[in-house]
């Protein structure tokens, strides 16, 4: 059975779900998660939102701030429309409910709200609400979805692929995307579901490493799917590695705000002994990627397995109201962060590349856009700064929102898309080869692709998911479709993508650090890498025409 909207959303994240209200004034919408709605990278945002909010801020602060971050890598025409349009989409949040931390830090009259500093940032401009934004971002904007009557929620429905004039075939003109096929796994079928543009609001590839921040519904999936769509993507190989992931034998993925270093707390070795100085003179305050491989040189050198957060000397009253979700996680766990060192890793954390889209979050495929952590705009370059993410997916919303409403496409009849044909696969009875490529796959980026590369790293793990992908493809055509298998194919695709634009880009930049190309060219090249032929890549793999 096939569904019929104007307008197709996949992911309820803050892209999604601001999109998704949007565009719901002009006709219906369908959202797809392929869990809760809850649950997605924006859940999991403790940091907040950034945007110039005093008189002792500015947008050529904040613009500054992002360019010198992104490594030279950043469109400053983007760059300057993001932050530009910041206040407005802070302000819109608001109003929908969102309700931010109130300022009880002496801050000016003009300030309303308490504004944290992160790294990377000249002055505090980070709205957050405690340390749990993003559960609070969720909160307001689902409230609002479920009163929407043009909305609809399809919960446990994981997008398998676009469905494309193309791959149809029997459309005439330029390439269009006419909606997805989607696994409804409560059924256990695969439904088609069509609509005049779709979105992709699928979030971040954290699950393709073995230590990630991200929640277990971070697979990539709209990177995968665009590009075995033939949609150009670029920057893979900028992954950001959060710096401080509590590193607790109990705790899965738990972050550690960056927040925290700007209330005051220091990066010690064992030994209770500062050592940020030795390598940036911001020191706990420098921007994530030089945090991030400080730690990692710190654990590889001493040999340890962690290093550790101090925040003896601050006031523990303001410590346990700043940060009460931080502080009742580590508390459960036997850390008091007032008293005690606060173990922590880096961890994968932040795709920074993605799908190509332009200033409306459009695609190169006419009808299909893609908002926040799943696009890549330009604002980011080689390395996000702090808290730009969530800003970036309101602002790219609303300007891909406002471009949907006023494309001039025709609605798709679920008669012209074909039924899913699962055509001789059957049940599998041999899942382990699903969850041992999983874990290979993951070990594999971990190792061989993480904070700090080499030539031969990257040739050893190209080697071996070229391998991977083999056996997962030809598993996937002969077995029915589950999530898990679903989630496999996905990472495959990522890990080939990041392995591969790592490969391409012969210097080291930002969030990507090659020993054997230290240097970072003075002169940046005119585009960055792109990769909009991986079909294929990927169709010697295949065993049906079309793909």
């Amino acid at each position: 059975m096939s569904e019929q909207s104007d307008f197709l959303v996949i992911g309820t994240g803050i892209a999604g779900l601001v999109y998704a209200l949007k565009v719901a004034r002009f006709g219906t919408v369908n959202v797809l998660c392929k869990r809760e709605p809850e649950e997605g990278n924006t859940r999991y945002a403790q940091g907040g939102i950034a945007s110039v909010a005093t008189s002792e801020d500015n947008f050529a602060t904040h613009i500054q701030d992002t360019l010198i971050a992104g490594a030279g890598l950043c469109r400053e025409d983007v760059v300057r429309q993001v932050v530009e349009a910041g206040p407005e989409r802070v302000r819109e949040l608001i109003d929908w409910g969102v309700r931010f931390t109130h300022g009880h830090n002496g801050a000016t009259h003009e300030m309303e709200y308490d504004l944290h500093l992160e790294g990377g940032h000249s002055t505090k401009r980070i709205y957050h609400a405690e340390d749990r934004t993003g559960v609070e971002i969720e909160r307001a904007l689902l409230e609002r979805v479920r009163q929407e009557p043009n909305i609809r929620v399809f919960e446990y429905h994981m997008a398998i692929d676009l469905i494309t004039t193309a791959k149809l075939r029997q459309f005439s003109g330029a390439n269009r995307c006419v909606g997805v096929y989607a696994l409804d796994e409560k059924a256990g079928k695969v439904r088609a579901f069509v609509a005049r543009t779709t979105l992709l609001a699928t979030g971040g590839s954290g699950k393709a490493y073995l230590l990630t921040t991200n929640p277990d519904v971070a697979s990539g999936d709209g990177v995968a799917m665009a590009a075995r769509a033939g949609v150009p993507v670029a920057n893979m190989e900028f992954i950001q590695f959060h710096p401080t992931c509590l590193y607790h034998p109990m705790a899965k993925n738990f972050l550690i705000s960056e927040a925290v270093r700007g209330a005051g707390a220091k990066l010690v070795d064992e030994n209770g002994r500062r050592f940020m100085d030795k390598y940036d003179e911001r020191g706990e305050l420098a921007p994530r990627d030089v945090v991030a491989r400080a730690i990692d040189h710190e654990i590889k050198t001493r040999g340890v397995e962690c290093v550790y957060l101090d925040f003896s000397g601050q006031n523990a009253a303001e410590i346990t109201e700043g940060f009460p979700g931080i502080y009742e996680r580590c508390y459960e766990l036997g850390i008091d962060i007032t008293t005690d060192l606060i173990p922590v890793a880096p961890a994968a954390h932040y795709q920074c590349g993605g799908v190509v889209v332009d200033a409306k979050g459009r695609t190169s495929v006419a009808g299909l856009y893609a908002v926040g952590e799943v696009s890549c705009t330009g604002l980011h370059g080689a390395n996000r700064l702090a808290s730009n993410s969530l800003l970036e997916a309101a602002v790219f919303a609303h300007e891909a929102s406002a471009d949907a409403a006023r494309a001039d496409l025709p609605l798709p009849s679920p008669k012209d898309v074909p039924e899913w044909d699962a055509g001789s696969a059957t049940d599998s009875d041999e899942t382990v080869v699903v969850s041992h490529n999983w874990d290979e796959i993951r070990r594999c980026m971990q190792n061989y692709v993480g904070i700090v590369r080499t030539d031969r790293r990257l040739l050893r793990a190209k080697a071996r998911i070229d391998f991977l992908q083999r056996e997962i493809w030809e598993y996937y055509w002969n077995f029915v479709v589950t999530r898990d298998l679903l989630e496999l194919r996905n990472i495959a695709v990522v890990a080939d993508l990041v392995v591969t634009s790592a490969m391409r880009r012969r210097e080291s930049r930002g969030l990507h650090y090659n020993l054997d190309c230290p240097e970072t060219f003075d002169a940046v090249p005119a585009k960055d890498t792109c990769i909009s032929d991986y079909q294929k890549t990927f169709a010697k793999f295949a065993k049906v025409q079309g793909l």
